[in-house]
């Protein structure tokens, strides 16, 4: 009988260094650490909401998704250049007699302190939350603000020089 290859499966034919640069560059040396900073002391897993950080030309937004989490239990504090967001989730009453098969939702305070660069309009930062999603958006001064300059062509300095002569 012969052998019969699949179209769509890698063979497994001894070594194979394309597939060896492919696990290269698809590994993360700090994918460990990542695990590690969800888990408190005693090995103890706790909530820490995933942020999102963006530039845009007028401002610095930050994104956090904090669904359960009230209003009032959040702090958000901006000293200098440093942005520090605290707050908790609060766990929910379990009662003896009920039986969770599955319980994977994460509780607990969390911190985290983003430092900003130069230029930021600490007078005016805005924070709001919309559907389980936080948004702090830190204004740059105007004088920090990109810039657009004009370029003109050779062919418009020609046309305002002719018409400069005339």
């Amino acid at each position: 009988m012969a052998n019969i290859i699949r179209r769509g499966e890698p063979q497994q034919q001894g070594w194979e260094p394309m597939r060896l640069m492919r696990d290269l560059f698809d590994w993360d040396p700090y994918a460990e650490l990542r695990g590690l900073e969800r888990r408190g002391m005693g090995g103890q897993i706790m909530f820490v909401p995933a942020f999102e950080v963006k530039e845009t030309k007028d401002a610095y937004v930050f994104k956090a998704d904090l669904p359960g989490v009230d209003d009032k239990d959040i702090d958000i504090t901006l000293s200098g250049n440093r942005l520090t967001v605290t707050g908790k989730r609060e766990a929910e009453e379990r009662e003896k007699d009920e039986n969770y098969f599955l319980y994977e939702r994460l509780y607990g305070a969390f911190t985290r302190s983003f430092t900003l660069p130069e230029g930021i309009d600490p007078d005016h930062v805005e924070a709001e939350m919309k559907s389980g999603v936080m948004t702090i958006t830190v204004p740059k001064r105007p004088e920090h603000q990109p810039k657009k300059i004009s370029l003109r062509s050779v062919v418009d300095k020609v046309k305002s020089a002719v018409k400069g002569q005339s």
